[in-house]
């Protein structure tokens, strides 16, 4: 068995524990938590996924984060994501959740955000590329074909008026 998750139903209740390529391939709900960093001058890191990833390979994308583990609440997900991914240990603040038909399959979506002062150390197995881009610049690349599909929905949802 691979990496475990918590199969949850349509108001985010664990339903069971499954294996998470089983979730995929069957298309059962299950929890995603993902970060959205700032830098002190408000700039958004925006990355390109590796050219060797299973899912969405070197496509740019605004958001880092994954599967969150059994037991694992989305903000615990968030920073142990954020540790992982970047290398930076910080508290991110929720600012929305919402179902996501995803193109690879359906997944709660959390949504994080945190500041980051300091540097940042991408792992080369989940970042090939950082930069950090003003809100403009990011508006107008989240338009590109490249740009990772469920990011955008993201995106959108985050920009929506009272969020």
């Amino acid at each position: 068995m691979g990496e475990l998750v918590e199969r949850v139903d349509e108001q985010d209740h664990v339903v069971a524990v499954v294996d998470r390529g089983e979730a995929i391939r069957q298309s059962w709900l299950h929890r995603i938590a993902t970060i959205v960093c700032r830098d002190g001058d408000g700039r958004i890191l925006v990355h390109r996924r590796p050219d060797d990833d299973s899912r969405f390979p070197g496509q740019l994308n605004w958001m880092l984060g994954g599967a969150a583990d059994v037991g694992e609440t989305y903000e615990e997900a968030a920073a142990r994501e954020l540790a992982e991914e970047l290398g930076v240990h910080a508290d991110p603040r929720f600012i929305l959740k919402f179902l996501c038909d995803g193109v690879i399959s359906p997944y709660w979506l959390g949504l994080h955000e945190v500041v980051i002062t300091g540097p940042v150390q991408p792992d080369p197995r989940e970042v090939a590329w950082c930069d950090w881009l003003t809100e403009p610049e990011l508006e107008e690349i989240v338009r590109r074909p490249e740009f990772v599909p469920d990011a955008r929905e993201a995106f959108n949802r985050y920009r929506a008026p009272g969020t």
